[in-house]
């Protein structure tokens, strides 16, 4: 199977302050990534780091078995790494089509070809991203992803600011995307269950550590390693939704034998 993206001690933060450490990630095409963990674990500054916005502090970062460990993210946008940030990043007065028509590229999906993914944005074409509902919103973050082609896709939070009822009918999207077109998807997320019914692998995160790695469906199952990898030895009161302590090992994620 073709591994998308690589990483091996890779530790990511700002200047000489190390925000997460050790992280392996063996992540193949068509597969999904779910990164967990509370607020400040180091979740974002890892996409960050793989969108080429920060240089890592160590380690590696190869795409496509290329070694591309940068800090400049027009490099990592053009060995086919896009990032979809929580704020969504959208042209507010451009309308749904403008805004993914803006960002096509050769080798990308095609406009109707993302239309065809999202046939709610085909309906409100027309209308400025501005006036979209949050879900339609981010939908549209993702269409306009796609059209530039991403090997490997980075999805910040898709949750943010969403109903939990909108955020249940816009995962399976996250789904949809990989298998139908390839793409490597790592996605941070706080709806932790919903991300593992999607996700093929999941790291935890919790102060800068990989406290558990696995496949998903096996941590969905087992709700009691969740929790101690979000809690740790210091045994805070919570749940793996809300809990925010504990550091352990390094795990790598390795991906799946499937295409």
């Amino acid at each position: 199977m073709s591994v998308a993206l690589t990483c091996e001690g890779l530790c990511v933060g700002y200047q000489r302050t190390t925000v997460a450490r050790g992280i392996g990630i063996a992540l193949g095409r068509n597969e999904i990534l779910a990164v967990l963990g509370p607020n400040g674990a180091g979740k974002t500054t890892l996409l960050l780091t793989l969108a080429g916005f920060l240089p890592p502090t160590a380690g590696s970062i190869t795409v496509d078995g290329r070694d591309v460990r940068t800090g400049s993210a027009r490099r990592m946008n053009r060995a086919g790494v896009v990032l979809v940030p929580d704020s969504r990043a959208l042209f507010t007065n451009l309308s749904t089509l403008q805004n993914i028509a803006i960002a096509a590229r050769r080798g990308g999906a095609t406009v109707s070809g993302v239309l065809d993914l999202f046939p709610q944005l085909r309906i409100r074409a027309k209308v400025r991203a501005g006036m979209l509902s949050g879900g339609e919103q981010q939908m549209l973050a993702v269409a306009r992803a796609l059209v530039q082609g991403p090997r490997v896709l980075l999805i910040d939070e898709m949750s943010m600011g969403l109903a939990p009822i909108i955020v249940e009918q816009l995962m399976p999207l996250v789904r949809t995307v990989a298998d139908e077109t390839g793409t490597a998807i790592v996605l941070v997320e706080q709806h932790v269950h919903l991300a593992l019914d999607v996700a093929d692998t999941a790291m935890v995160l919790v102060h800068g550590d990989v406290s558990l790695a696995g496949r998903a469906a096996q941590l969905r199952d087992d709700p009691s390693a969740l929790e101690v990898a979000y809690l740790g030895s210091a045994g805070s009161a919570g749940s793996a939704d809300t809990a925010d302590t504990a550091d352990t090992a390094d795990t790598a994620v390795e991906p799946t034998s499937a295409g």
